[in-house]
C-alpha cells in the first residue's frame, strides 16, 4: 500500500490543474451566448452527434457509478450488469422516443405531458422529477465523490473528516458555477471532454488491476469458486437478484431513465436535427456497454487482490468489505504517479459531468415548467436569469442533503440508488409508454395513473425504511403486513407498481371521455409524420444499431456463462 503522504505527488496535481483549466477554457467560451432560453437550457440547438453521445455517457456515469458499481462487483459480481447493459434502451431512445419529443416541439418531459395529456399530469411529473434530483442524484453523487477525496486525500486538509466535506463543497460549487455561466452548451461540451478521461482513467484500473490478480483465469476461478454470489443470472430464491426480477422490472427503470426522464432526454434535444439526436443516442449507446468492463469488473478484481492478500478494502462493522471503499482503495494501491492524478481527474470528471446536467435538468424543469407556468409574459433574457437562480438553489439544497446521504447510505450507494429508482420508474413509464402507443388513454387516466404509482412506490419506500420482518435491527416487525411490504423484494415490487399503474390508467381513460384528436397532433403513433421520420435515417444508421445490439448481445451471453 502507498502512505499516506504519497497518495498524490505533484505530477498527479498537474494532471489535475490541467483538468480544470480545459473545463474553465470551454465554460467560459459556452458563456458567450446565452440571450434565449434555447440557448441556455438546449444549447441553442445546434450541438453535433460526438458531443450528444459523449454527454449522455458522461452524465450517466457519475462518481455514483465508478464507487457504487466498482461496490457492487465487489460484493455481488455480476449482478447489476443487466443495468448498465441497457445501452439497447438507448437505441430505443433515438429510434423509438425522440422523433415524438422533436415533432412536438418540447424543451421538457412534463411540457410533453401537457401537450398529450393536461397541464395537471405535467406539474405531478415537474415536482416529482425535482424532488427525485434533489433527494437521490445531487446527494448520491456528491457523497461518492466525497469519499473518493476522503481515501485519496486523507491528510491534504488536516483529516480524513475534513477532506471529505472539501472535496463535497468545492466540487459542487465549482460545477454549479460553470453551469449557472455556461448553461447546457457548457454541460455538453464539457462531457465530451470529461468522458474521454473518464475512460482512459477507468481502463488503466482494469488493465494494472489484472496485472497484478495474474489474469483473466484467476478472476474466473476466483468468481466460479462463489458462484452464487457473482453470477449475472440468480435463482428465484435469491434475496436479492432474482432472475424474474431482474429480467422485468430492470428494463422498467431502464425505460423511464433513458427515454423518459429530463435528465438524460435534454441531451438529445439540443441536437440540430432528429438525424443528429438518433446518432447522438446511438454513440451514447457504444459507450454504455463499457462500464461493466471499466468499473464492475475492476470492482470483483479489488475483492479477488483482497481475498489473496495484495490489497487491504476496509471493512464494515459485520466483517464484510465496505463496498463503496473499493475503487478508491484500487486508485491508492495500484497505480503509479501520474495515472493515479489521471484516474483522480476521471474520478472528478464524472462527478461534475453528472452533477452539472442535473443542475442543468433542474433549471430547465423549474423555468420552464414552473415559473413560465406562473409567468407565461416571462421575457427570453428573464427566463435565463431565473434558470441560473434555480441552479443556484439546487446547488444549495443539494449541500444541505449530504449530511442526511451520508446516513442512508451503508447499504452501498449503487444499490440504493436503484432500488429508489425502481420506485420512482413504474408509473413515469407507464404514462409515456400508453400515451405514445394507445391514443384512447386521456388526462384523466394520465394523472391517477401517476399519482397512484407514485404513492405506491413511495409507500413501499417508507414500509422499507422503518419495517422488516426478518429481525433487521432497529426495524419495526408490527404489524406483520407492513413488515411483509417492506421485505417484498424491490424487483418484484417494481413490475408490480408498473402493472398496477397501467391497469389505473387503463380503467380511468375507459371510464371518462376521450380527448379530442385534434389535440394528439404528434404526440402519438398513430399522429407522428412517418414520412419526415423516414428521411432522417439511412442504411448506415441501421447498419450501425444492428452492430451494437449484437455487441450488446455478445457481451450478455459471456457473462452468463463465464463462470
Amino acid at each position: 500500500m502507498l502512505s499516506e503522504t504519497t497518495l498524490l505527488g505533484w505530477f498527479d496535481w498537474a494532471v489535475i490543474g490541467g483538468y480544470f483549466l480545459i473545463v474553465a477554457l470551454i465554460a467560459w467560451r459556452s458563456s458567450k451566448k446565452q440571450d434565449s432560453a434555447t440557448d441556455y437550457f438546449l444549447g441553442g440547438r445546434n450541438i453535433g452527434w460526438f458531443a450528444i453521445g459523449a454527454s449522455l455517457f458522461a452524465s450517466n456515469i457519475g462518481s455514483e457509478h465508478i464507487v457504487g458499481l466498482a461496490g457492487q462487483g465487489a460484493s455481488t459480481g455480476m449482478a447489476m450488469a443487466h443495468y448498465e447493459l441497457h445501452a439497447w434502451l438507448l437505441l430505443m431512445l433515438g429510434w423509438v422516443f425522440v422523433p415524438f419529443y422533436y415533432q412536438s416541439g418540447i424543451f421538457t418531459m412534463p411540457e410533453f405531458l401537457e401537450k398529450r395529456f393536461n397541464s395537471t399530469a405535467r406539474w405531478i411529473l415537474s415536482l416529482v422529477s425535482l424532488s427525485a434530483y434533489v433527494l437521490t442524484k445531487v446527494s448520491v453523487t456528491v457523497y461518492a465523490g466525497a469519499l473518493v477525496f476522503q481515501a485519496l486525500m486523507p491528510t491534504t486538509f488536516g483529516t480524513a473528516e475534513n477532506a471529505f466535506w472539501v472535496g463535497a463543497i468545492a466540487t459542487v460549487i465549482l460545477t454549479g458555477a460553470y453551469t449557472v455561466f455556461g448553461g447546457l452548451r457548457a454541460v455538453l461540451y464539457t462531457d465530451a471532454v470529461q468522458a474521454v478521461i473518464l475512460l482512459f482513467g477507468a481502463i488503466f484500473i482494469l488493465v494494472l488491476g489484472l496485472n497484478r490478480l495474474g489474469g483473466w483465469g484467476e478472476l474466473q476461478a476466483f468468481a466460479g469458486a462463489d458462484i452464487g454470489r457473482f453470477a449475472l443470472w440468480r435463482p428465484l430464491s435469491d434475496p436479492d437478484f432474482p432472475w424474474a426480477g431482474v429480467l422485468f422490472a430492470s428494463p422498467i427503470v431502464g425505460l423511464w431513465y433513458w427515454c423518459t426522464d429530463q435528465y438524460i432526454v435534454q441531451r438529445t434535444l439540443a441536437a440540430k436535427d432528429l438525424s443528429t439526436a438518433r446518432r447522438g443516442a446511438m454513440f451514447g449507446s457504444l459507450l454504455k456497454i463499457s462500464p461493466v468492463l471499466i468499473f464492475l469488473v475492476p470492482g470483483l478484481i479489488g475483492a479477488a487482490l483482497h481475498a489473496k492478500g495484495i490489497i487491504s478494502i476496509p471493512l464494515r462493522s459485520d466483517g464484510s468489505i465496505n463496498g463503496d471503499m473499493v475503487f478508491p482503495t484500487l486508485v491508492t494501491s495500484l497505480l503509479p504517479a501520474g495515472i493515479r492524478g489521471l484516474v483522480v481527474a476521471g474520478l472528478l470528471a464524472a462527478l461534475m459531468s453528472s452533477l452539472s446536467s442535473l443542475f442543468n435538468s433542474s433549471a430547465s424543469l423549474f423555468t420552464v415548467d414552473v415559473y413560465q407556468k406562473l409567468r407565461p409574459a416571462a421575457g427570453q433574457r428573464e427566463l435565463v436569469r431565473v434558470g441560473r437562480l434555480a441552479t443556484t438553489v439546487v446547488v444549495v439544497l443539494g449541500l444541505l442533503w449530504i449530511p442526511v446521504m451520508k446516513m442512508v447510505s451503508s447499504g452501498g450507494l449503487y444499490q440504493y440508488l436503484q432500488n429508489v429508482q425502481g420506485y420512482l420508474a413504474p408509473s413515469i413509464t407507464a404514462v409515456f409508454l400508453l400515451g405514445l402507443f394507445w391514443k384512447r388513454c386521456n388526462g384523466p387516466g394520465a394523472v391517477w395513473g401517476l399519482s397512484l404509482g407514485f404513492l405506491m412506490g413511495m409507500s413501499k419506500l417508507t414500509c422499507q425504511a422503518f419495517f422488516s420482518g426478518s429481525g433487521n435491527a432497529g426495524k419495526w416487525s408490527e404489524p406483520a403486513f407492513l413488515a411483509a411490504v417492506a421485505d417484498f423484494n424491490w424487483l418484484y415490487a417494481s413490475a408490480v407498481i408498473f402493472i398496477l399503474s397501467i391497469l389505473i390508467m387503463v380503467v380511468a381513460s375507459l371510464l371518462t371521455a376521450p380527448q379530442n384528436q385534434s389535440e394528439l397532433a404528434n404526440v402519438t403513433y398513430a399522429s407522428l409524420d412517418h414520412k419526415s421520420v423516414r428521411a432522417s435515417w439511412n442504411r448506415w444508421d441501421v447498419l450501425g444499431t444492428a452492430m451494437i445490439i449484437l455487441l450488446i448481445l455478445t457481451i450478455y451471453l459471456y457473462f452468463s456463462f463465464w463462470i
